[in-house]
């Protein structure tokens, strides 16, 4: 082993300041784990700026150049929104392109993130970083605005702890879409059937009748080495929920990627898909929510939400509320970052839709859990959805509950009736929220011009090619009234 980490110390990564010596110690041991268990593929993986895992796969013999170099991979992987075009212009010389001419970034495989595959047994995952290849880190690469957020939280002696609820449906394939004239960009979506009827939230029956894939579901979570504490049924038919201990947020982003590729790539083994689309247009569906709980500790793991006898909410957590809640609509960018995902804020469905807090009222944005004297006290977060890019939606949780510590804000009185009551509405639109998180101050500071600039040309090409698609309502409106 010793060889093989004086090979990686010698590389590229190390001298660009890559790797600690506790990375480089994690990385050779990485190299004799693929080696012991006969591993033959590795897949080198990061996460787009949509949270879709995108990278390489490499034969177990090149790993130790990985580590040692790193792995060139084509650049417009960032420039790409979710239909995969390439939504920046690349070949211009207007100098306001990131990575003109298609060039190189490259994949730093990140020590301690290495997992096997359990439905695939021969081949494992390593998460990475990426970077320029001159070592030059890229302002907007996932992993990079998560660690910077958490490390603005640590300068104040705390800690993030986030736990995660899961929402998504498995359906039966009819049809799985392949003729040529189905494979366009996007492709036209597979047809498909329920695997149960629904409608019968957490009954026995149900998950009996499902057991056997969620099964296969659980295993291959926990083989992962993912903390999942429960399996249920859902509200809707097909639909399911898989609910998580908490974890540092770090932890707990790569598990969420790890855990949505892991149930597609399962599903599509046994002939179903798989879906995490916030509101899919089938009948009978139901939407899918991404809960985050989430609260602080001090440097020595006290949670700083655990209120008194009194039962009052401690200064940490009121803080963190008025952040979340001051910050709500222009954090939506994130945690609700699809057109589709603004179809889910509807009354009465126990998602939001309007900004507010509540103690443990699930029609809420924030639901808080906050007992005298419970060290696992928490607040919740209602508004995301499953399609979230865990990185930037755990970031923007903790940017926004940081700006409500340093400026001291309080929570307004908790929401009686959440659908109701005068509160401020969420974002009705992908539009209405990029334009506020285009127009925020906490966010350009916090994260840069150049990342607002980015995140921003991504989500208005989707937004502007939503708009250019004729829609059957429009179809149906006009076609034989004019």
């Amino acid at each position: 082993m010793g060889g093989v980490e004086e090979r990686i110390r010698a590389g590229a990564l190390t001298r660009h300041g890559a790797y600690s010596g506790e990375d480089l110690a994690r990385a050779a041991e990485t190299v004799a784990a693929v080696e012991a268990e006969g591993i033959e593929t590795v897949r080198m993986v990061f996460a787009d700026p949509h949270g879709i895992l995108r990278g390489k796969t490499i034969t177990a013999e090149a790993l130790i150049d990985a580590f040692a170099s790193g792995i060139r991979a084509t650049s417009t992987l960032l420039l790409k929104d979710v239909s995969h075009r390439t939504v920046f212009p690349v070949w211009s010389d207007t100098g306001d392109a990131p990575m003109r001419g298609a060039s190189d970034l490259l994949l730093v495989p990140v020590p301690g993130t290495f997992r096997r595959l359990p439905w695939s047994p021969h081949s494992a995952l390593i998460h990475c970083d990426v970077a320029m290849p001159s070592g030059e880190a890229i302002p907007f690469a996932s992993r990079r605005i998560l660690r910077a957020a958490c490390d603005r939280l640590a300068e104040r002696d705390m800690r993030a702890v986030m736990g995660l609820e899961v929402e998504f449906q498995v359906y039966e394939v009819t049809d799985p879409a392949r003729e040529h004239a189905d494979t366009t960009m996007p492709a036209r979506p597979p047809a498909t059937r329920a695997l149960n009827q629904g409608y019968q939230y957490l009954t026995e029956t149900r998950y009996g009748e499902s057991e056997a894939i969620l099964d296969a579901l659980r295993r291959a979570t926990q083989s992962m080495g993912m903390p999942v504490r429960s399996v249920e049924i859902e509200m809707g038919p097909s639909q399911f929920e898989f609910t998580f201990a908490p974890g540092d947020p770090m932890t707990i982003a790569d598990m969420a990627v790890n855990f949505r590729t892991m149930v597609r790539e399962v599903c599509h083994r046994e002939g179903l898909l798989a879906s995490f689309m916030a509101r899919p247009r089938l009948p009978n569906a139901a939407s899918n929510g991404w809960h985050i709980h989430q609260s602080v500790t001090d440097a020595d793991g006290r949670n700083l939400f655990t209120s008194g006898a009194d039962g009052e909410l401690t200064p940490t957590a009121g803080g963190w509320i008025a952040g979340l809640l001051r910050h709500a609509a222009a954090s939506c960018i994130a945690t609700t970052p699809t057109v589709n995902g603004y179809k889910r804020y509807t009354a009465y469905q126990l998602a939001p839709n309007r900004i507010g807090w509540g103690e443990d009222n699930r029609g809420a944005m924030l639901r808080a859990l906050l007992a005298p004297g419970d060290p696992a006290s928490r607040v919740e977060n209602r508004a995301p959805d499953s399609t979230a890019n865990p990185y930037f939606a755990l970031a923007f949780q903790i940017l926004s509950g940081l700006d409500g510590l340093e400026n001291r804000l309080t929570p307004p009185p908790p929401l009686a009736n959440p659908y109701d009551d005068d509160a401020e509405l969420l974002p009705r639109s992908l539009l209405a929220a990029i334009e506020r998180f285009e127009g925020s101050e906490m966010y350009r500071t916090a994260l840069g011009d150049e990342f607002v600039s980015y995140l921003t040309r991504l989500k208005r090409a989707e937004w502007d090619r939503y708009l250019m698609t004729v829609s059957e309502w429009e179809h149906m409106e006009y076609f034989t009234a004019f």
